[in-house]
């Protein structure tokens, strides 16, 4: 007597990939990488620190002293009834015969027009692009804090993280670009303690303004 046996049913069992790193070994996470809403702007941000402009400021003075100087002599010295500068003499003589559209006269007056626009620009932009205001603690005290300094506050963060390698960060007025290399662990992983941990830094740098967060993890490149 033969026993039947059913036919079996074969069930396909669920296949798990790993993502696949690019050619670079940066995870496609970090390179569809929004920053985090917690480094959003704050609202009580302060204006940037104005620069003394002492270096255009000195140079301006300086001139213009010298300047002033060199003509109210010559307006003395003619008063005396003695003879007028050479080159006063002759700028005016230049002056009365040479036509509006000599080159020299166009270059003179584009020289003159730029050292202007220069001097309105510095006039009217602030300065001090490195130093980064932060939040008042009193309303009558500014602090700021410099840029290269809040990158390595921000780089010994990073460095802290296990799998990083090495790691180089550009801390600017709206945005902190990190760019890290890990040897070890997934990179979504190290990407994603990157994040906490930096956005708990960049928090605690008491910045006014908090930048954005931009946050790049890659494999070492391959020797020779």
């Amino acid at each position: 007597m033969s026993e039947s046996h059913g036919s079996e049913s074969t069930q396909h069992l669920p296949v798990i990939e790993k993502a696949v790193e690019s050619e670079l070994g940066q995870s496609a996470s970090a390179a569809d990488y929004k920053p985090l809403p917690v480094l959003e702007e704050a609202d009580d941000a302060e204006g940037r620190f104005w620069s003394a402009r002492r270096i255009p400021a000195g140079i301006l003075a300086l001139l213009v002293a010298a300047g002033a100087g060199l003509l109210l002599y010559d307006v003395v010295a003619v008063r005396a009834d003695r003879p007028a500068m050479h080159w006063r003499r002759s700028l005016a003589h230049e002056l009365a015969e040479r036509p509006l559209d000599d080159t020299w006269v166009l270059v003179g007056a584009g020289v003159a027009t730029a050292l202007g626009v220069w001097l309105l620009v510095l006039a009217a932009t602030p300065g001090l692009r490195d130093v980064l205001p932060m939040r008042r603690a009193h309303a009558d005290v500014r602090a700021g804090l410099h840029r290269g300094a809040a990158a390595m506050v921000l780089r010994d963060r990073a460095m802290e993280v296990s799998g990083v390698r090495s790691v180089r960060v550009r801390v600017g007025r709206r945005k902190v670009d990190v760019r890290a290399v890990s040897h070890f662990r997934e990179l979504d992983d190290v990407r994603a303690d990157l994040d906490a941990t930096l956005a708990d830094g960049i928090r605690g740098l008491g910045l006014a303004r908090r930048p954005a967060l931009s946050v790049h993890v890659a494999r070492p490149g391959r020797k020779g």
